[in-house]
């Protein structure tokens, strides 16, 4: 979600359109990033297309060639990351996708020496990251597939919001699309509103879980029932931090003196934005944070396998085998053949 300043201001629209910070000027870091919009879309799509050459490969029985093939692609898929660190500082103001996004490029540059040296499990990650681009990117970079969600979304967020408040309607947001909500900067606490962009819609996080069920060996009826319910809980979630924030912003549930203290001198922002970075940044990311683990917890509950990718990324990060079906006590159906089981 962005705000604006009910007029003209335009912050924090996905990196390929012009941006602009608070002052209304470009940041140098912005600038930059936005100067490399072609190179970060190429690279995501490399990577993504790599990952699915790699699985093709695995297919065929080619493990070999399919390591180096992912290991070339995660490097790639590394870089594309470190790309997005600045418009994630300099642009959304958000410290926590900012180290996220810094951490990727080590992070992918040793799943891509683990695979060449050897570690033939971590493929299993591939075909999940292979799957969450297939689902992510169209929406990314197609427009008509970005205006629909987009628009789809606001209008979800309107009706709710309607139910707990009196929603404003909607009219065109600054990313051009009828997103944004419709409040009249001189009657709000704070003269600002906000509108719907890519990153509200959350499909981000259903693409994360949908590929890691997608990736595991599992009867489909499982995999099915997996997926709807994480992406179900995922939809309702966000559509209620929609709802959250797109009422602090213009009531300003945050104008508080520490607030807003947090809001300039630490995150150099401008005092009639605070309750939209509280609301935003410090609130509802973080309890995303917690969310996605309950979400976890139910996926792997309905799909225990998908513990297998999970041991990979603790490996990834802590160099150390985990069995999380013996530490949790849940029983994994053991794959006969390699391939996808079916009821």
């Amino acid at each position: 979600m962005t705000v604006t300043d009910g007029a003209s201001g335009l912050i924090g629209v996905r990196p390929h359109l012009a941006a602009s910070g608070p002052d209304g000027l470009f940041t140098p870091f912005v600038s930059a990033s936005l100067a490399s919009v072609e190179l970060v879309d190429a690279l995501a799509w490399l990577s993504i297309a790599g990952f699915v050459v790699a699985i093709v490969f695995e297919w065929r029985d080619r493990v070999d060639v399919a390591r180096y093939v992912a290991a070339v692609s995660a490097a790639l898929f590394g870089a594309f990351w470190l790309l997005m660190v600045p418009y994630y500082w300099g642009e959304v103001n958000s410290p926590l996708q900012s180290m996220l996004a810094l951490a990727a490029l080590p992070l992918c540059l040793y799943v891509g020496y683990l695979l060449v040296q050897g570690r033939d499990s971590l493929l299993v990650l591939v075909r999940a990251v292979a799957v969450m681009g297939i689902i992510y990117l169209p929406a990314e970079t197609i427009p008509f597939f970005r205006q629909w969600l987009i628009e789809t979304t606001a209008y979800q967020t309107h009706l709710a919001m309607d139910l707990v408040a009196t929603s404003p309607g909607l009219n065109e947001g600054a990313n051009g699309y009828e997103s944004r909500f419709n409040f009249d900067s001189d009657e709000t606490a704070t003269g600002r509103t906000t509108y719907i962009i890519l990153a509200c819609t959350g499909l981000g996080s259903m693409a994360i879980f949908a590929g890691l069920i997608a990736a595991v060996r599992a009867p489909w009826k499982r995999k099915a029932l997996g997926i709807g319910v994480a992406v179900g809980i995922i939809w309702f979630l966000n559509l209620v931090r929609n709802v959250f924030i797109g009422l602090a912003t213009p009531h300003g549930w945050f104008q508080q003196g520490p607030f807003v203290y947090m809001a300039t001198e630490w995150m150099g922002s401008v005092p009639e934005r605070t309750s939209f970075l509280m609301s935003h940044n410090v609130i509802a990311q973080p309890l995303s944070v917690v969310a996605l683990v309950f979400i976890a917890y139910v996926t792997i509950k309905l799909v225990p396998e998908v513990l297998a990718p999970l041991e990979e990324v603790l490996f990834v990060l802590t160099g150390t085998e985990y069995d999380l079906a013996e530490t949790i006590g849940a029983e994994v159906p053991e794959s006969e053949t390699g391939k996808v089981t079916a009821d």
